[in-house]
């Protein structure tokens, strides 16, 4: 099981800044050249028997694109000067995102508000525990009020369930070592905002389950 209650690893926030917004161009770049090879096949005068492929393919880029970007504002960013988020709002944007996985969401949050820490930390477990699952499961989404905290427990089931070494270091405090910055960056972000919030993230791995959870002063 990985403990992070406090961090381990000192990072500059220029560091931080640069490997969170490759993450997000990673994330973006996709969508975004489907539509392009979209637009290329609907201008190119030898290809007009494709034009219904690539009228789809360039709506479901897009979709999935204003998905990405919708969570990512929540997720990553500061999203106006909001301080609670509507629970339905965040699933919403959680569902979005989820949509274009092949994991499922089970999203059971009782709190019918939460804070910008427990929001963030909902929408960035959520979507690790759906990339834990690469060929299909489900994620199960639980948050409490209890004690002045706020509890969250969400469980990655399904075949080939894993997470990758480089996330478990960044949600202990620790650097990527070998791994790859985009996974781990995500991982150290959460680490880093709910420990600045007073809480704690754990993680563990077992066959065919992840387990993740944090615990949040509301």
């Amino acid at each position: 099981m990985t403990d992070s209650p406090a961090t381990t690893t000192t990072l500059r926030p220029a560091e931080l800044a640069a490997f969170l917004a490759a993450r997000m161009c990673h994330d973006f770049i996709s969508p975004a050249s489907a539509i392009v090879s979209g637009l290329d096949l609907l201008e190119d005068p030898t290809a007009q028997d494709m034009r219904d492929d690539a009228m789809s393919l360039i709506g479901t880029s897009a979709r999935k694109l204003a998905d990405l970007l919708a969570f990512t504002r929540v997720a990553f960013g500061a999203s106006a000067s909001a301080e609670t988020f509507d629970a339905r709002e965040l699933e919403k944007l959680a569902q979005g995102v989820f949509g274009h996985m092949r994991a499922t969401l089970d999203w059971q949050v009782e709190p019918l508000g939460v804070n910008k820490p427990a929001a963030r930390t909902l929408l960035n477990l959520a979507q690790m525990a759906g990339a834990a699952l690469p060929t299909g499961g489900v994620a199960k989404v639980r948050a409490v009020e209890e004690a002045a905290s706020i509890a969250i427990a969400i469980e990655a089931v399904g075949p080939r369930a894993r997470l990758r070494p480089e996330v478990l270091a960044g949600l202990a405090g620790d650097g990527p070592g070998e791994g790859m910055h985009g996974h781990w960056v995500q991982a150290r972000y959460v680490n880093l905002f709910v420990t600045d919030a007073g809480g704690r993230v754990l993680a563990e791995v077992a066959e065919e389950k992840v387990t993740l959870a944090a615990t949040i002063p509301a």
